[in-house]
């Protein structure tokens, strides 16, 4: 496997504190942005540090504290930050065209013919998008467009995004969409091997009970009108929630049999991020539609819809262009982040680093009793923190604790209540990997503790 040379960290000099973190340009900063800007998500809020620079795999932030990122943006700057490759890329083309609308360029058409040629089965049709959220509502026209049919299905925990109507694919909780979900729109269990709903005699998770409840909820829930499943193939949000590996070739085999279509939201785990370019191709399915993103373009604002080869056509029904969409700079960056991952063989480099994660996170599991369970795809991780390993109780205490106690070590990364998510950069060298653990465990160590356990 080749190293990213440009990005290697020095652990005799990283992770840095210089000062308590957040220092006080920090919290200064913070404090002048905010009285403006609203709306911060929880990490944020969390740990209200304000970064000034970033650099492979470490951030640096205006009080001169420097961290291991295992964040990656929130899944975003899967190279690293500012990938020589990527940054002269966006560079070159924010010099020479930084918009055409959707007309051809020869950026965009090296981009397509890449995806055509990377992408599993007949994935190859494609329009671009400016986030994931666009890029999901995109994907259900597309499904609308193709089968004449309205209904969608989606499961428990997932996340799609933030308008309407990819909030109606997952759970409403803001006032502001009336709480009402888009018409159409249901949602379904679906497997999680931690905390089944439907086992076996032998306490294994049984996925086909899974599969005919949804055969009776089609029957007696839907209108018969059920154009789609759509679902994340690992859930982000939902805590870095894997499937059981016959989970999606059985649901493949169960839409084709009911003539559904199958769409998997890739924004999140699609890129290098699980190992794969999409995470479905651990299990061998190809997708009817697949939404791309995050990683696509290593942190520049580019999404992607890919349709397999009956569907194209559907792209001219639903208005597909937009105003950002495919635009030189976004091309240019996710065919350079594509390139990376072939030229350093990251697909390989992402599944060395999630299997090297997992052995470490069972040795926390077996030393710390409130971590009830660990799980890695490639470079997207979880550990989920419980109060007791019998009932699985979430800890939601502890994982703000570990959260905080982590970062103030110089640990950048991602809090979900009682679950703790990593994503760090795929370049990251194993002893930098090691060591970010090594600071998760301490912090567990140190929050069971203090919370009596």
């Amino acid at each position: 496997m080749k190293k990213s040379d440009w990005a290697h960290v020095d652990l005799k000099k990283v992770p840095k504190m210089v000062t308590a973190a957040p220092g006080p340009k920090s919290k200064s900063l913070h404090d002048r942005c905010t009285k403006y800007f609203k709306g911060l998500s929880g990490q944020v809020k969390l740990f209200p540090v304000a970064f000034e620079s970033g650099h492979g795999c470490t951030l640096t932030d205006v009080d001169g504290n420097q961290y291991i990122d295992f964040s990656s943006g929130i899944y975003v700057t899967t190279l690293g930050h500012c990938h020589p490759k990527v940054s002269e890329a966006v560079a070159k083309h924010a010099g020479q065209l930084m918009n055409a609308h959707d007309f051809t360029t020869p950026i965009k058409t090296k981009l397509v013919e890449k995806l055509a040629e990377v992408l599993p089965g007949d994935l190859n049709g494609f329009q671009f998008y400016d986030c994931g959220t666009a890029a999901v509502e995109a994907g259900q026209r597309v499904l609308r467009a193709g089968t004449g049919r309205n209904e969608m299905i989606s499961g428990f925990y997932d996340f799609h995004g933030k308008t309407y109507g990819a909030v109606s694919l997952a759970e409403i909780r803001s006032p502001v969409y009336g709480r009402v979900r888009a018409p159409g729109m249901h949602m379904v269990p679906r497997p999680n091997p931690y905390r089944p709903i439907w086992t076996k005699p032998d306490g294994t998770i049984d996925t086909d009970k899974y599969i005919e409840f949804y055969e009776e909820y089609i029957q007696r829930a839907t209108v018969h009108d059920v154009a789609a499943f759509v679902l994340e193939p690992i859930q982000g949000w939902g805590g870095s929630v894997i499937p059981p590996d016959d989970f999606f070739p059985k649901l493949r085999k169960f839409c084709d049999d009911h003539k559904i279509l199958l769409m998997a939201d890739e924004v999140l785990t699609s890129w290098a991020r699980t190992g794969k370019w999409l995470c479905c191709e651990h299990w061998g399915i190809v997708p009817d539609v697949v939404s791309i993103g995050k990683g696509f373009g290593n942190g520049f604002p580019v999404t992607a819809v890919a349709v397999r080869e009956p569907f194209k056509e559907s792209f001219e029904k639903i208005s597909a262009s937009s105003s950002y969409g495919g635009n030189p700079m976004a091309c240019a960056a996710a065919l350079a982040s594509t390139e990376v991952i072939e030229q350093e063989n990251l697909l390989e480099r992402s599944t060395h680093l999630g299997e090297l994660a997992l052995k470490r996170m069972e040795k926390m599991k077996q030393t710390h009793k409130i971590v009830g369970d660990v799980r890695a795809k490639g470079c997207l991780m979880g550990i989920e923190l419980v109060k007791d390993r019998k009932t699985k109780e979430p800890f939601d205490k502890a994982g703000e604790l570990v959260y905080k106690k982590a970062f103030a070590r110089g640990l950048a990364w991602i809090p979900a209540g009682h679950i703790l998510r990593m994503s760090p950069p795929v370049i990251m060298e194993d002893e930098v990997l090691l060591k970010g653990l090594d600071m998760i465990d301490e912090a567990i160590g140190e929050t069971a503790k203090e919370l009596g356990y």
